[in-house]
């Protein structure tokens, strides 16, 4: 009768249904894969959603038909009269299993995918966000390790016995400010140097000396827009867009005469960079990890981020040992189809090394922008001036 109980149990139905399903996905899976030639770069494991999925309804079942039949032999001591199993010992055994089991798995996640975190931090900001993190993880472990060792472990050493009877404690003040203060402090501490981190990183307003490039995203790629010798960016509009003037740039600012293109963000090291973000059709997200930068790129919201690189791409390339490394300026919203293609090189360089370099880029006022924008009227001496501009460098 227990026998038909179990399987007439709606539970383990549905469960058994499960693995059937999941058994015929396996061996249907099996056979299509039988007749393929295995090579060196086949998985040995699957690595389907489905297969996980049967794994847990596969653990699960195996959990409840050990609990049934532990129950069913327990019913059959008692109805011969003998004692029956000691579930109190069992649960508090099982906590302890757990518990060993739990902390062996937490310590081996921190020795295999601890090495898994990002590089090495290439800004100055990028060492105060690590420090924070480093504390926060500190002080989580420690929370952690401490809490589930007394919950656990009190479940095991204080599980239930005839020969003692637990103390009922309905409320006590001193236990509760003492869980509720200490707590509160530690976390009121990481929150205000948190919000004090975070106020100066944000801070993008600009400063004299600061470098400002312009990033524009777009499906699916970076514009990038550089100043000449004034040291300015001029405006841009979106009504100005066009096949040639890509990014809207209005040439009735002075300022935008100088202005220059180029294909790989190139900043020299130890300056303040001030990039000005700009999105032209969905959101996008300028990332560049080893930076520690992240900010999101809003149609019609200019955003900004302002960061000091301190490892030229030449040093990295020492400290990885891989001479081909190379910073990326990475999307990190999924913008459409083509996401994974926004990406750009960035390269740290000494000052000089970004002297020689921006003063061969290209100006984005070309003779077709002048054509298409009727500038052939321009006086000969603001000619002069922007082609002087075109060779100049950014202090």
């Amino acid at each position: 009768m227990a026998f038909k109980k179990l399987i007439n149990n709606k539970k383990l139905t549905l469960l058994s249904t499960f693995v059937l399903l999941g058994t015929n996905l396996l061996m249907a899976q099996s056979s299509a894969t039988s007749d393929t030639t295995p090579t060196e770069h086949t998985p040995v494991m699957w690595g389907s959603v489905t297969y996980y999925i049967m794994l847990f309804f596969l653990a699960c079942l195996g959990v409840a038909i050990i609990g049934k039949i532990l129950r069913l032999y327990d019913l059959t001591q008692k109805m011969q009269g003998k004692k029956g199993m000691n579930w109190n010992n069992i649960m508090g055994i099982c906590c302890a299993i757990f518990l060993v089991a739990g902390l062996f798995g937490a310590y081996w996640s921190l020795t295999e995918q601890g090495s898994m975190s990002l590089p090495e931090a290439a800004s100055i900001h990028g060492v105060d966000i690590d420090n924070m993190f480093v504390v926060t993880t500190i002080l989580t472990l420690i929370v952690f390790f401490l809490t589930q060792a007394l919950l656990f472990g009190f479940a095991f050493a204080y599980r239930g016995s005839d020969k003692r009877k637990a103390y009922f404690l309905p409320h006590n003040n001193t236990i509760e400010k003492i869980w509720t203060i200490i707590p509160a402090i530690v976390l009121t501490i990481l929150v205000v140097f948190g919000f004090f981190t975070w106020t100066k990183i944000e801070n993008s307003s600009e400063v004299k000396g600061d470098l400002n490039i312009d990033i524009t995203g777009h499906q699916f790629a970076w514009e990038l827009r550089y100043p000449g010798k004034d040291g300015k960016l001029g405006n841009v509009s979106y009504t100005l867009v066009s096949s040639l003037n890509s990014l809207g740039i209005d040439f009735q600012d002075r300022r935008s005469m100088d202005d220059l293109r180029a294909d790989t963000l190139v900043i020299p090291v130890y300056k303040s960079i001030r990039l000005n973000i700009h999105a032209q059709d969905v959101i996008h997200s300028v990332y560049m990890p080893h930076f520690r930068l992240q900010q999101n790129a809003v149609p019609g919201l200019p955003t900004f981020f302002k960061f000091t690189p301190t490892i030229t791409t030449a040093e990295m390339r020492v400290k990885t040992d891989n001479p081909k490394f190379e910073y990326l300026l990475y999307c990190n919203k999924i913008c459409g189809d083509g996401h994974y293609n926004m990406q750009k090189v960035v390269r740290v360089v000494t000052q000089a090394e970004y002297q020689d370099w921006i003063a061969n880029q290209k100006p984005y006022l070309t003779d077709a922008v002048k054509k298409e924008l009727k500038m052939a009227d321009v006086k000969s001496s603001d000619l002069k001036k922007i082609s002087s501009n075109r060779l100049a460098l950014n202090n």
